[in-house]
């Protein structure tokens, strides 16, 4: 074994021990420790302050009960959970998910990395996350606004302008947004930024709804700007349909890319000719609308062919934008990818990558980008918001869209100044976990052992 998984083996089983059976907050932290612990070995006042080992405990973590109502009356519960991981440099910020797969685990790795996501943006923005193993399908939109109220009225004890600042995530959209707002505002009696995501009647920011997806695309297109290439006529493999799909999508098509699949939890569609602008209209309509499944778009669509229980990393295609959740390339599909000739892999949700998939697309030497840089254009967008809300003024499309691709080059920058490589090459992952580190790292010794 060599020093240096020696040294990751025995800092990983200090945070084993304190948080046994949490798959995805381990898994998290260790792909951040093996990066970093080099880096605090070559800079030891880290290593003095213990920076690395405390930013893995969260400042605050609260879980409370959500009882609810449902249509026929019955009383339902649920849990609901807030991780307040560190506010070194700003408020917490980060979203709400609802979703059966929701524990303790998961939130924690998301909040640990939006730590580092919130850091990059440049913006001053600490890092949380939360929500709920409530699950929006199926219910209706009364059943949804109870849940909500329901949950806000714990929520809001541990929340602020100045606080704690969520957003929305998976199973929180523009609906939820809404209910949770309306309910924040009659218990606090005020109106003030306390959430993202809004809608543009009451606070809400143009181009917040696609910023996630348009991000990931302004990053992958500097990253292979970077490397002499372009976006222009690659096809391109997208996973998922909701926002962040859709909108990477969207964005790969003004930029001349071809993306060819998309996918739910039932399987993906493979579109050899490619997704255009109405193709991707009926998408919209289909997803979020109608609320149908993506094998509909084969029935609308000639030469369409849709792949139950698969997923998109098995179609031959450049590049991979995968757009779903957490742990959905395993290992397998890294080498189907490869295999297929794919040529570069960029995160557009939370480490949707597993660890061992990682590692093969890391031997194989592919151009990866990972999703607490190329997807932090959401967070970003966010923070643009709050800008607009203590404002009290509304910034045009162009303007936050300029806004955003500026902050994407700037996340860019920051990877390849931490990331280059002897070879000249960018190690995205190194470069990310670093830039994001430093910034928060220095502010928690100059804060003191807060």
């Amino acid at each position: 074994m060599t020093e240096h998984a020696s040294r990751l083996q025995a800092f990983m089983a200090t945070i084993e021990k304190r948080n046994p059976h949490e798959a995805e907050f381990l898994q998290a932290v260790r792909e951040v420790a093996d990066t970093l612990l080099p880096f605090i070995d070559q800079h030891p006042t880290y290593k003095d302050y213990n920076i690395l080992e405390r930013m893995c405990e969260p400042e605050r973590v609260v879980i409370f009960r959500v009882p609810w109502v449902d249509d026929q009356g019955r009383y339902c519960v649920n849990r609901g959970y807030r991780v307040q991981m560190n506010s070194a440099i700003g408020p917490y910020k980060g979203g709400l998910r609802f979703h059966p797969t929701v524990t303790l685990s998961v939130l924690k790795f998301l909040a640990f990395e939006q730590v580092f996501k919130n850091s990059l943006t440049t913006l001053p923005l600490g890092g949380g996350k939360g929500g709920s193993d409530f699950d929006p399908k199926g219910k209706s939109d009364h059943e949804i606004m109870r849940f909500c109220q329901s949950f806000m009225n714990e929520l809001s004890r541990h929340i602020g302008a100045f606080t704690d600042i969520p957003a929305g995530d998976i199973g929180v959209g523009a609906r939820e947004i809404g209910y949770l707002f309306g309910q924040y505002k009659k218990i606090s009696n005020e109106f003030t930024g306390v959430l993202t995501g809004k809608g543009l009647d009451y606070g809400g920011s143009l181009i917040r709804t696609e910023a996630t997806g348009y991000g990931v695309v302004y990053f992958a297109n500097e990253a292979l700007t970077a490397r002499g290439d372009s976006l222009e006529g690659k096809k391109c493999a997208v996973s998922g349909s909701g926002n962040v799909a859709q909108y990477t999508i969207e964005k790969l098509i003004q930029l001349g890319a071809i993306p060819v699949t998309v996918s739910d939890s039932a399987g993906f569609v493979h579109d050899p000719a490619g997704i255009d602008e109405s193709k991707l209209a009926f998408i919209k309509e289909l997803k979020n609308i109608k609320r149908g499944r993506i094998d509909e778009y084969t029935h609308h669509v000639k030469g369409a062919t849709f792949h139950p229980d698969t997923t998109p990393w098995n179609a031959p295609v450049d590049l991979a934008f995968p757009c779903a959740t957490q742990n959905e390339l395993p290992e397998k599909d890294a080498h189907t990818l490869i295999k297929n000739g794919c040529k570069g892999v960029f995160e557009g949700a939370n480490m949707p990558t597993t660890e061992e998939a990682y590692q093969v697309i890391r031997h194989h030497k592919l151009l990866f980008t990972p999703g607490k840089a190329s997807n932090a254009g959401g967070v970003a967008t966010s923070g643009l918001e709050m800008s607009q809300n203590a404002q009290r003024m509304s910034w045009t499309r162009d303007e936050v869209d300029y806004r955003l691709k500026m902050i994407m080059k700037s996340i860019h920058g920051n990877c390849e100044k931490f990331g280059r490589q002897e070879d000249g090459m960018i190690d995205y992952v190194k470069g990310a976990n670093i830039a994001g580190f430093v910034k928060v790292a220095d502010a928690m010794i100059a804060q003191g052992h807060v």
